[in-house]
């Protein structure tokens, strides 16, 4: 027997015993998941710009300041990167941003930002494999959801540093929190089509990904923020952050996606209440 056909003998025995290693195959090779994560980053990279000088034309002192701790913290930036922030959040820039965006201005950016919701909202409907839901239904779920994200990454500095304790307990409760946002993320977006018992898989995995990433971006993006500011300029800077995000975004796309078919194949399928009847 060739080499080949004894792999493929090997494949099909393994396929036939452990049948969720065939399907997660299928859907990881054959389903854009790389292309979704890289619309994803776009829409997000878009959503922020405008939200960020939305919040930094009206949002209070109070709140610039701890945007900016959480931006800080979630990125590590130093030098030229933290003064570039400063910049964008400092009060003379937010009065002339307020002057020339105008109230009118922060609402359509706010609407235009719900685009990121929507391309959320259809990874998480690719990984079920349910249609989209309809604009009355899922409209102002987008909005929701997008501002409550806002806040998650507004009180970034505090939970990743423990609430003052430190990291020894920031990063577990990082890792906590973001199940749970992960898990209101995929029941919100998907309006109520799954239930919460099944999203678990997937919320375990993104939140296990974004927390191995927070702890990357903190040894990574400092240097690369830097580097890219001083020799290209702002250009530089927009390349770097869209990296991460593709990054970030590719990660979450493949959490949810392999959660849900872990979710709907054996094992967990039984647990879960997920198994398929037959006829």
């Amino acid at each position: 027997m060739s080499l080949a056909a004894r792999m493929r003998g090997i494949r099909s025995a393994a396929e036939r015993r452990f049948p969720v290693l065939s399907e997660l195959t299928g859907r990881l090779v054959g389903g854009n998941l790389l292309d979704a994560a890289t619309r994803l980053a776009a829409q997000a990279f878009l959503a922020a710009v405008p939200l960020l000088f939305a919040l930094a034309a009206f949002a209070p002192l109070g709140v610039r300041d701890q945007l900016q701790d959480s931006l800080r913290a979630m990125f590590g930036l130093t030098g030229q990167g933290d003064t570039e922030l400063r910049q964008v959040l400092e009060g003379s820039t937010a009065e002339s941003l307020r002057e020339t965006t105008g109230i009118l201005g922060a609402l359509v950016a706010l609407v235009s930002a719900t685009s990121f919701s929507r391309a959320m909202a259809r990874v998480c409907e690719r990984a079920w494999g349910l249609p989209k839901a309809g604009t009355r239904i899922a409209a102002w779920r987008w909005t929701v959801w997008l501002l409550a994200l806002c806040l998650v990454v507004l009180f970034q500095a505090p939970l990743r540093d423990g609430f003052g304790a430190g990291a020894w307990l920031g990063m577990p409760l990082y890792f906590l929190v973001g199940v749970g946002v992960w898990l209101w993320t995929q029941h919100l977006l998907l309006a109520k089509r799954v239930a919460w018992l099944p999203l678990l898989p997937g919320s375990l995995l993104a939140a296990g990904a974004t927390t191995a990433l927070a702890l990357t971006a903190r040894l990574y993006m400092p240097g690369a923020v830097n580097r890219a500011l001083e020799e290209y300029g702002s250009l530089g800077l927009v390349l770097t952050m869209l990296s991460w995000l593709i990054g970030v975004c590719a990660a979450l796309t493949f959490a949810v996606t392999i959660g849900a078919v872990l979710a709907q194949e054996p094992p967990l399928d039984r647990y879960l209440g997920t198994r398929r009847r037959d006829g």
